[in-house]
């Protein structure tokens, strides 16, 4: 038996402020779109290099506030890239820790992504 790498359910809000920020900031792609039918709440997938990420606005779905941790082999470069995108709601730095160098961000909805580059 071997297990497949999880996708977080992330609650999202409004279509529109995740489009602007998983798409336009953190640079994912849209894979795919699901609505049950006209004006019922979305729920979607997004990818970027390996990563899958579902954001639903269905209630109960997901927590608003939560957090999920990634691991990444050069948070310099995903550090430049976001801050080269100049996004307004979102200036993050990086920091050191004992067992890495973390970015943190924010989304909308009040979920935390922690991108981490592990220590060596």
């Amino acid at each position: 038996m071997q297990l497949s790498p999880v996708i977080p359910i992330l609650r999202i809000f409004s279509v529109d402020k995740a489009k602007e920020f998983y798409l336009g900031f953190l640079g994912f792609t849209l894979d795919w779109e699901h609505r049950f039918g006209e004006d019922f709440p979305l729920y979607a997938q997004v990818t970027r290099s390996g990563l899958t990420l579902h954001l639903s606005e269905h209630h109960g779905d997901a927590t608003p506030g939560s957090a999920i941790y990634v691991t990444v082999d050069d948070i310099d470069a995903l550090h430049g890239e976001l801050t080269a995108r100049q996004y307004t709601y979102a200036k993050p730095g990086v920091e050191d820790a004992d067992w890495g160098r973390l970015l943190n961000v924010k989304d909308p909805f009040g979920n935390r992504i922690c991108f981490c580059q592990p220590a060596p």
